[in-house]
């Protein structure tokens, strides 16, 4: 169910009947106040500039064309030329009863499925996921979640980074400590931070390390099979550390999506045969250099993307531009997402450039660049621990989820013990989910504890509590919401309004897809669960004196919100629960 879409579909058949251009943008909102109707079609104006026609006269014409009967009671011109929509009760009502009988909730699959690959997460092998990763993983999930609901075919790509000097340097390190008399199956690589701290001061201070390092790294590429095996047991272990974050996290990423750096080695020297041979690369200074005029500076001078070190060693550029390769010739991708932090805005402009040029990206591929912000501090700088290191991922999840605890253990509860630890565990991973998502993913934000984990206002733990409270009705009524299957009536304003925001999940979900942005989806739930606390105190459901046909209308509104709240939660990787 899409209402935007339907009223669309029926402006333009109205505005081809009234003579307007062809190219018209129907230009269909939802209204911003119930007086102005549900819906506005506002295509008169911009007509009328093209026509030097009177914005009035235009929509008028476009309303006597306008068949909307089935679904609209009234249509009215307002103001400069906006035709306003008010929707029938009853189709709001059928429209209700449909989706509450609807496994997807009366959200159809897109009529051209695509094929999409999505690269997000991607943490440096090299050490632990910290929070600097949070974001990418967060919202390329919501977005892949969401992606398969609508019924897209999705490939995930976690696009590790497990190449390059610094496995050298964790290589050589490795070695020595074996050398020492630890057995290589059982060398504790538990702490990869610190085991990369020692390895890179070993780097930078200590005598022939560096130049032992670089010379693995050239061993590892050649396909030295002792170094191979001390890379393939550190690569595993940090894996292993990725994966559990990724199961605490509720993210969907599992060992079969990981397309590492490494991945593409073997293609990367053909890569390089490819640009020299369309003279798109060509060589200065002793590297293999493509210069974009589209990306030159305000002087003129061409932007430089450097394809491969004059010592013929390759960068993440080489690496990304076989993805590409990889992903749109290969794969057949008519959509490829990457998730990463906004100041690799040139690199991937330049890798986007590259490969159309060479070839490597088909135009039927739109290869989309969506960068986020950084998590702040209260100091407005970048979130640090408080003696200005890095924050584990792991640590910010289980302070998190004792920070829930603690909240959680000031409410009055008959829950056993057992399961509050599992309320907390949802809480607290949800809030930390939804205060990131819940913003526009290319803004800063601030992290803030009492914020996330309040139970008011537009967090986590309101919107699961809201689940709750609607469940809670069902337990009290002795009605089985599975089979719940009564007539909707929608006389009440407070219905109404709960009712249109109930049928506008699909739309939601085609914003949020079409410009990757989560936080579309996060207010949605937020405006659904506070209209449903409204319809709640006006509209009894299960008061002594409520008609019974009255009161199973009702609570086929309230089982609608909260499984419309499961779904969108779920599809931000948020969990519920019956009771909390």
């Amino acid at each position: 169910m899409n209402i935007r879409t339907i009223l669309i579909e029926k402006a333009i058949a109205a505005m081809v009947g009234a003579g307007l251009p062809e190219d018209t943008n129907p230009a269909v909102t939802q209204s911003t106040r119930p007086q102005f109707g549900d819906y506005q079609i506002n295509a008169a104006m911009g007509a009328a500039k093209k026509m030097k026609s009177n914005p009035r006269e235009l929509a008028q014409k476009i309303i006597d064309n306008l068949d909307v009967s089935d679904i609209a009671q009234k249509t009215e011109i307002a103001g400069p030329g906006f035709i306003n929509i008010h929707l029938k009760p009853e189709f709001l009502a059928q429209s209700v009863k449909a989706a509450n009988n609807d496994a997807k909730l009366a959200v159809n699959e897109h009529a051209k499925p695509q094929k999409v690959v999505v690269d997000y997460s991607s943490p440096n092998l090299a050490k632990e996921m910290h929070v600097g990763h949070l974001r990418s993983t967060i919202i390329g999930d919501s977005i892949v979640r969401a992606l398969e609901f609508r019924g897209d075919t999705v490939v995930r790509q976690n696009h590790m980074g497990d190449w390059g000097t610094q496995f050298g340097m964790l290589i050589a390190h490795l070695e020595d400590q074996i050398s020492q008399g630890v057995d290589l199956d059982t060398v504790a690589l538990a702490d990869l931070e610190t085991f990369y701290r020692d390895a890179k001061k070993r780097f930078d201070d200590e005598e022939g390390f560096a130049d032992k390092a670089r010379d693995y790294v050239v061993k590892l590429q050649g396909g030295d099979a002792h170094c191979e095996k001390l890379w393939k047991l550190f690569i595993a272990t940090s894996v292993k550390h990725s994966e559990e974050v990724y199961k605490r996290l509720n993210v969907t990423l599992t060992q079969a999506d990981i397309m590492a750096e490494s991945a593409y080695n073997a293609e990367l020297n053909d890569i390089i045969s490819l640009l020299k041979d369309k003279n798109i690369a060509v060589e200065s200074q002793g590297a293999q250099v493509v210069f974009l005029d589209e990306l030159a500076n305000k002087d003129g001078e061409s932007s430089a993307f450097i394809v491969q070190k004059s010592g013929g060693g390759f960068l993440y550029a080489t690496t990304d531009l076989a993805a590409c390769d990889y992903r749109s010739n290969k794969l057949g991708a008519d959509r490829i997402l990457i998730f990463v932090d906004a100041r690799q805005n040139l690199h991937f402009n330049q890798v986007e450039l590259t490969a159309r040029k060479a070839g490597l990206l088909r135009d039927e591929t739109s290869y989309e660049f969506c960068p986020f912000g950084t998590m702040m501090g209260a100091d407005n700088k970048p979130f640090k621990t408080r003696t200005g290191g890095t924050v584990k991922l792991a640590d910010l999840l289980e302070e998190s989820i004792n920070r829930a605890a603690a909240k959680l253990a000031e409410r009055e509860s008959d829950l056993s013990d057992s399961d509050r630890s599992e309320i907390a565990r949802k809480v607290g991973i949800g809030a930390v989910k939804y205060a990131d998502l819940s913003k526009h993913r290319t803004s800063d934000y601030i992290f803030n504890w009492d914020s996330m984990l309040s139970f008011e206002g537009a967090t986590a733990p309101y919107l699961q509590y809201a689940y709750t409270r609607v469940r809670s009705i069902f337990r009290k009524s002795g009605v089985d919401a599975a089979t719940l299957n009564s007539d909707v009536a929608i006389v009440e304003p407070q219905e109404k309004a709960l009712a249109l925001k109930l049928l506008q999940l699909e739309e939601v979900l085609d914003l949020m897809i079409s410009e990757a942005t989560p936080h579309v989806l996060c207010g949605y739930l937020y405006e659904l669960a506070s209209l449903y606390m409204t319809f709640y105190e006006a509209c009894p459901v299960l008061k002594e004196g409520v008609e019974p046909s009255v009161r199973d209308s009702r609570l086929v509104l309230c089982n609608l919100v909260s499984r419309t709240l499961e779904t969108g939660l779920d599809l931000l990787g948020i969990e519920v629960m019956e009771q909390m």
